[in-house]
């Protein structure tokens, strides 16, 4: 799998991605994405800031990731392991479910860890939904502690924050 910075004329490309993630997460039962968010103008923004990624299997875009160093408010309430503001934060990480359990998800998170370390980030910080437990088992395996929650949203409960401290 090749993973490089998304180029805006992808967009359509990635909204498939994200297209076939939802509809495999509502399959599930796991509501924490809609047709509301995420939605093709946040993706755009994504784009247009240049902070987004793709991973791709035989030049075709199976995977997407935002990594930045912008946290929301609601993560200040955390009692983060690493209290220094030298962190990535880790967005809307999806794939097509084609791809689910072939290890997709574990290399863009992989991705994430190198370019925090060559950025000379501490740690990666991320949220998921209470009601996701194939994400929260994901980050678990990963090495990601579970270190509090948040409220993003009125009407989708509880996100569990964590992060892993890098080497």
């Amino acid at each position: 799998m090749i993973i490089r910075k998304a180029e805006k004329n992808e967009l359509d490309a990635i909204m498939q991605v994200y297209k076939s993630c939802v509809s495999g997460m509502m399959a599930l039962g796991i509501d924490q994405w809609d047709e509301t968010y995420p939605n093709r103008e946040i993706i755009e923004q994504d784009l247009e800031i240049g902070d987004y990624y793709v991973g791709l299997i035989d030049n075709e875009i199976v995977a997407g990731i935002k990594i930045d160093s912008v946290q929301d408010s609601t993560y200040l309430t955390i009692d983060w392991a690493d209290n220094t503001n030298n962190f990535m934060v880790v967005h809307r990480l999806c794939s097509k479910t084609k791809v689910w359990n072939q290890g997709v998800g574990k290399k863009m998170m992989e991705f994430a860890e190198s370019l925090a370390k060559k950025n000379n980030c501490v740690s990666i910080r991320l949220d998921t939904y209470i009601n996701n437990p194939k994400a929260i088992a994901f980050y678990k395996r990963l090495g990601y502690n579970q270190l509090g929650h948040i409220h993003l949203k009125a009407d989708k409960d509880i996100y569990y924050c964590f992060e892993k401290v890098l080497n």
